[in-house]
């Protein structure tokens, strides 16, 4: 009997980026691979081994095998240059990932090798009683999650926890945590509960040099009143001694994203609440400067998010209908988008056909495509809600009929 479906049993028990369920679309796939690739390899960033493993799994998923062994056996002599020793804890997920490649490469033998090499690091290094995963595992998984999967940020959070509380004096562990607790409240900052305030104040101290901390920090307290002006200027000024390349540890790009485009990104979101407000007084030059804004955030990743480019289509077309148009074609004729993105996209080409372009039966349509993708999301919800709506006010037997038989089909009621 061939001995592989144990080694297979065997590999779905370890702890690596194989075994985590990440499964991200191609977009996300193409945005990190060119963020990670523009990361400093500076050997002060103490997540250089973690970018590697991380790096070398996205190139496996884009089918480049060759280059996710170079990247893992990168992670090797990193880890073993870093922490000045040929094992430790820190191995676990990158041997995994090991294992793994060459299991899927057909060298059963190579994979048995690696996991005999796990087996004997949990031996040398077992986890703290009680615990399921040593804390360097539990760091490194939390850290890929919060770069991977907006929907996993809240089981990271909640590892890095049990990683300090493991290993309570590992600083970047710590502004990790800050970051996350902070990020949730990225959108409102001024929401951020004092004891969380707290944490990224105390992760300021303790890493002073992490200034994406250091930004949020600020942020933060001038979000609840305080005047940090004189702090900011220095904080920009620090900024700019950094290389373009250079890498806080903390998520891809995330130190030159801050450079180039937090406070860009800032000022845009801000002029688009303001422009999008129903009782806007229309003024173009504020529109196009906010084009402008929104321009240069979405030309440094194009693909890291469909949403800033559909908020930038929406702003052309009130100034610039035909433009609009072409960004919007652009989007529809993508290939790579996944399931949620495509609803995300066509809910908000039905509403731009339907208030921009008045052509009320194709805004339907494209209300009706969001609705009947199998993937839950709140744009999907957001079309069936004007599905209803339109059942109510339109005379249309026919278009009514398709919506009345859509809705059916998907066990809605209406």
């Amino acid at each position: 009997m061939s001995s592989t479906p144990t080694l297979e049993s065997s590999l779905k028990k370890l702890q690596c980026h194989f075994t985590w369920d990440l499964e991200p679309s191609k977009s996300k796939l193409t945005y990190l691979k060119d963020a990670l690739g523009d990361i400093s390899t500076d050997e002060g960033n103490v997540w250089l081994g973690p970018i590697y493993n991380l790096w070398g799994f996205i190139q496996y998923q884009l089918g480049s095998t060759e280059e996710a062994l170079n990247l893992f056996n990168r992670a090797t002599e990193t880890f073993q240059r870093q922490k000045n020793a040929d094992e430790g804890p820190w191995l676990m997920v990158n041997f995994g990932n090991l294992a793994w490649l060459h299991h899927l490469q057909g060298e059963d033998e190579k994979s048995r090798d690696y996991l005999s090499k796990v087996d004997a690091l949990m031996r040398n290094f077992p986890a703290p009683p009680e615990e399921e995963l040593h804390p360097e595992v539990c760091a490194e998984k939390a850290w890929t999650l919060m770069k991977f999967d907006k929907e996993k940020k809240l089981e990271a959070a909640e590892l890095f926890q049990r990683a300090i509380r493991m290993q309570p004096d590992t600083v970047e562990w710590q502004s990790s945590r800050a970051i996350l607790s902070a990020e949730t409240f990225k959108d409102n900052i001024k929401k951020l509960r004092a004891d969380r305030l707290e944490t990224l104040r105390s992760a300021n101290e303790r890493d002073p040099e992490n200034l994406y901390v250091a930004a949020l920090h600020l942020e933060a307290r001038a979000a609840h009143g305080e005047q940090i002006q004189d702090e900011a200027r220095e904080l920009v000024e620090k900024l700019k001694e950094k290389p373009a390349n250079s890498y806080s540890g903390i998520s891809p790009l995330l130190h030159e994203a801050l450079k180039q485009t937090q406070y860009k990104r800032s000022a845009a979101e801000s002029l688009t609440k303001n422009i999008f407000f129903k009782d806007y007084k229309y003024d173009s030059s504020e529109i196009n400067k906010a084009i402008s804004l929104w321009e240069e955030v979405v030309a440094a990743y194009p693909e890291s998010s469909l949403e800033d480019t559909l908020t930038l289509a929406d702003l052309y077309a009130k100034v610039d209908e035909e433009r609009a148009e072409q960004i919007y074609n652009a989007l529809l004729e993508r290939k790579d988008l996944d399931p949620a993105e495509k609803q995300m996209l066509y809910n908000f080409y039905a509403k731009h056909l339907y208030f921009v372009k008045t052509k009320n039966r194709s805004s339907i349509e494209y209300h009706m495509r969001a609705a009947e993708i199998p993937e839950e999301s709140k744009y999907r919800q957001k079309s069936i809600r004007e599905l209803k709506k339109t059942l109510k006010r339109n005379k249309d037997p026919e278009l009514c009929r398709e919506i009345n038989e859509l809705l059916t089909k998907l066990n809605v009621q209406f």
